[in-house]
């Protein structure tokens, strides 16, 4: 079974949904043969840089709240988060452009790091408040998470690298209409939006991995004497002998 997740890494329900995603996985028995991958996605692709502005400030600019709602808002978001055993530091994130994350993501991609890549930078920016377009903060994550440094410092300083297997993510999620995130993708047949419910997820496993592995159902034309004429644990049925 393959999933795919497009999401971006100043999603606060892509990473609420990327982890429920997960505790339905360590609950479900088939997860060894379950394959993750993350897609980029960027909520805009026009956003500045960290400029100072608080994430309160930024998201009552962009919806014409006041800060004490965005406050407020961000709150519940929170609680959220911790219900699934996430802490995030909404007072100190530093809101920023996130395409360089993206393409450093790519890189650790395809060093084999994908997974360890995407699970430091959520973690970096909304509990650490770190600033993801920062070259030495990226470079940070990515030496932490196993990558050669001075490399990932080269990757994200060449604005090219990289840059086309984010916008072929961003695309393959426009002919798909997706149109916000976290969006996942079963087995390019099955679709989930949105940060669902654990049980959501732990459904949709189990009935995707049902209609892919369907048991055979034969119908019994074995007839009374089936019984006691075959061999099972190890051991045989001895037959009665018919009454001389």
């Amino acid at each position: 079974m393959k999933i795919e997740v497009w999401s971006d890494f100043v999603c606060p329900f892509c990473y609420i949904g990327k982890t429920r995603l997960e505790q339905a996985l360590d609950r479900f028995p088939h997860q060894n043969d379950v394959e993750l991958e993350f897609k980029s996605f960027e909520l805009d692709p026009n956003a500045q840089e960290y400029n100072g502005k608080s994430i309160h400030e930024a998201l009552a600019s962009k919806y014409g709240m006041s800060v004490e709602e965005a406050k407020r808002a961000n709150e519940g978001v929170g609680k959220q988060a911790a219900d699934v055993g996430l802490t995030f530091n909404f007072d100190n994130m530093k809101p920023t452009n996130t395409f360089d994350a993206h393409r450093l993501a790519k890189f650790a991609k395809e060093q084999g790091k994908e997974k360890e890549a995407t699970n430091k930078l959520l973690y970096a920016y909304f509990t650490e408040s770190k600033n993801l377009s920062d070259e030495d903060t990226l470079a940070d994550i990515a030496e932490d998470t196993g990558l050669n440094r001075e490399t990932a410092l080269e990757v994200i300083r060449d604005k090219n690298a990289y840059a086309n297997d984010v916008r072929i993510d961003e695309n393959l999620a426009q002919q798909y209409g997706v149109q916000g995130v976290p969006f996942f993708i079963i087995n390019q047949k099955y679709a989930i939006s949105g940060a669902q419910p654990l049980e959501t997820f732990m459904n949709a496993l189990e009935k995707v991995w049902e209609e892919e592995h369907p048991k055979p159902i034969f119908e019994d034309l074995s007839g009374d004497g089936a019984n006691d004429a075959f061999c099972a644990d190890g051991s045989c049925a001895v037959p009665e002998k018919d009454d001389q």
